[in-house]
């Protein structure tokens, strides 16, 4: 199974700190960058960052696991020093076969190529009430957004794409100090969700904005889009050792306070 992990966005990401657990995914550059458009009645809109933090991605990451608590388990095993963090995991793929690709390729073979003097932009199609609903799209419509997908990729425009289920079968998990807690959707908070993403390279933001609105989208109606600049490899932060030691004294403690409680029981047991 595939999945989704998205690191929601707070204060700390949105002044460019980046954290190493999701190497080796995207990380965004903060939203005073970001451009959301608004297609409404047929015309486009423009609204130029900053966006609030509670209504934004940070970076994400795509992950194979054997099941949903299978992943579920490895999130909660990542950097606990990232305090505060909120990981949201999504089911991947969208109704009706609309098919993703990435640097594995497309459903045709074909293998999306890097061009290094170009600047990766990541297009969010943001949720609505048809997306949460997990609403598929007519066949036709699917055919469409496949086709266009396969020659953004062929002419060196688009290097991934992919759609997301419904939150009702997804889940947050929230870091604070040397503990986690699980919480299953679905989340009400539509607009600070997102339904798919594409990512594509392009010479400018405007080159981006441009290709963004001749997108043929499913949906026939009022959608939002935003359009995010990618961090390159060079600007992640490395994993360093004083990193490495703050999250081993947070295991310790985790497992501690673990088998503190463990035996607590087990004396209460008797």
């Amino acid at each position: 199974m595939e999945f989704m992990v998205l690191r929601r966005a707070n204060q700390s990401t949105e002044r460019g700190i980046q954290p190493p657990a999701l190497e080796p995914g995207t990380f965004l550059q903060p939203s005073n960058k970001a451009v959301r458009l608004l297609r409404r009645d047929g015309a486009w809109s423009e609204v130029r960052g900053p966006f609030p933090p509670r209504e934004l991605v940070a970076g994400f990451v795509l992950l194979e696991a054997e099941s949903r608590e299978d992943i579920i388990a490895q999130v909660r095993w990542w950097p606990l020093f990232d305090s505060g963090a909120v990981y949201e995991i999504r089911d991947a793929g969208c109704p009706g076969n609309c098919v993703g690709f990435d640097e594995r390729g497309t459903a045709a073979g074909t293998l999306p190529q890097r061009k290094e003097e170009l600047t990766r932009y990541v297009v969010f199609l943001r949720s609505d009430a048809d997306t949460e609903s997990d609403a598929a799209p007519p066949p036709e419509v699917i055919d469409v957004m496949n086709a266009s997908n396969e020659a953004g990729v062929q002419q060196g425009v688009l290097l991934a794409g992919e759609g997301l289920k419904a939150t009702s079968s997804s889940t947050r998990i929230h870091y604070a100090n040397s503990k986690t807690t699980v919480v299953d959707g679905p989340f009400t908070e539509v607009k600070e969700l997102i339904a798919g993403y594409w990512m594509l390279q392009a010479a400018s933001m405007e080159e981006a904005i441009a290709w963004a609105k001749a997108y043929p989208y499913p949906q026939p109606g009022d959608i939002t889009l935003e359009v995010r600049e990618a961090c390159e490899r060079k600007a992640h932060v490395e994993f360093t050792q004083e990193m490495m030691s703050a999250e081993a004294r947070l295991r310790a403690e985790l497992l501690e306070a673990g088998l503190r409680n463990a035996f607590s029981k087990a004396a209460r047991g008797r």
